[in-house]
């Protein structure tokens, strides 16, 4: 028998709305008279995939998002991007908590499955262009799908343009040995890191083809992103100097 799903709270404090499952780690988060703002800093940092996109790409192909969390990036690829979007999240009680008190879309196609079975079984082969990927347990510790056969799934989900964006943590051991993972799968020179959060948290970015932009091209983008969707809480004019290519 599968163990049971914990089950999800909320918790609210200085104007923010926290999600949580069965513990005190926050799972995702929303401010409450800024619901379409992008709250938590590694969530901001794992949109820096918006580099990899030329400007007038931004917003074009299909979004998915595999653990659903607070919806904070779900929200912004359907509201801001205006991308279809698709999510996979396992526990049923996130979504009805994200229906209810995160302002998740009706309009974003939810499935409820495991994130690994259905992207390897049902997911279709080059179909997104923006993938992000955020699977804890309800303790925080650990990514759930952390091994090369997802890695190589996530790959062959993405279309030639297509990016990826990973939560890990950045100052545990294990960081090293998931971005080993991704570089097996995608290569070394497609992989790169984001500055990690005062948490630890860090973007792992991915691509299929496509190269990190020149340095002024970089930033050129950034500013862009910047100017379009600064309200959105997206500092983006940071990033370029944060990314790391991925080493050995």
């Amino acid at each position: 028998m599968a163990p049971a799903l914990p089950e999800a709270t909320i918790s609210e404090s200085a104007g923010v709305r926290f999600l949580h499952l069965g513990s005190i780690w926050v799972q995702g988060a929303m401010r409450i008279r800024k619901p379409q703002a992008v709250e938590l800093v590694y969530v901001q940092r794992m949109l820096a995939s918006l580099l990899w996109l030329a400007p007038e790409d931004v917003g074009s192909g299909r979004a998915l998002q595999l653990g659903l969390g607070a919806g904070a990036i779900t929200r912004f690829t359907h509201k801001a991007l205006r991308m279809p979007t698709t999510v996979v999240e396992l526990n049923p009680h996130v979504v009805e908590v994200a229906r209810d008190w995160f302002h998740l879309p009706a309009e974003v196609e939810v499935v409820v499955a495991d994130a690994g079975r259905w992207l390897h079984e049902r997911a279709v082969p080059q179909s997104v262009r923006l993938l992000h990927v955020d699977l804890y347990d309800h303790e925080a510790a650990a990514p759930v799908l952390d091994d090369e056969a997802f890695y190589a799934d996530c790959r062959r989900v993405l279309d030639d343009d297509g990016v990826m964006s990973v939560n890990l943590f950045g100052r545990r051991a294990s960081f090293a040995a998931s971005a080993a993972r991704v570089a097996a799968v995608f290569g070394a020179g497609r992989v790169w890191s984001v500055q990690p959060t005062r948490e630890g948290n860090t973007a792992l970015i991915a691509t299929r083809e496509r190269a990190l932009p020149e340095a002024a091209e970089l930033n050129a983008r950034a500013a862009a992103l910047e100017r379009r969707f600064g309200a959105f809480g997206l500092k983006a004019r940071a990033w370029p100097r944060m990314l790391r290519p991925w080493a050995r």
